[in-house]
């Protein structure tokens, strides 16, 4: 993975045929992921695609599909929703995604449920 200026992981996005790849599971199981709430993608750029951060050791972040049902049922789109996690939030003075790879789901999801 590359880095941005400042060390911090650069963003990649994942289209399905990389999610098959990367996940090695077939079409189905990633669609089904998707639809579960496992992963969050968006067509910003024409074509569905997750960013690499949702991913951890070829598996979805384990804590990520909560806190997606949190954004969701707070009315964010997928694209804000993934906006918010990895936009830097002051009362973390990190982002949401960096908190949750860090293990901090519960601080993550409280600030998320203050959003509705």
């Amino acid at each position: 993975m590359s880095e941005n200026v400042d060390g911090t992981p650069a963003l990649e996005w994942l289209t399905l045929p990389d999610l098959v790849e990367v996940l090695d599971e077939p079409l189905g199981k990633v669609r089904r992921l998707i639809d579960e709430h496992h992963l969050v993608g968006s067509r910003r750029t024409g074509v569905f695609a997750v960013p690499s951060l949702f991913i951890v050791d070829g598996r979805p972040l384990s804590s990520l599909r909560g806190t997606i049902i949190v954004l969701q049922d707070a009315g964010f789109t997928d694209d804000e929703l993934i906006d918010w996690l990895l936009t830097e939030e002051e009362s973390m003075a990190r982002s949401p995604i960096a908190a949750l790879l860090a293990g901090h789901k519960s601080e993550v999801r409280r600030i998320a449920r203050t959003l509705a």
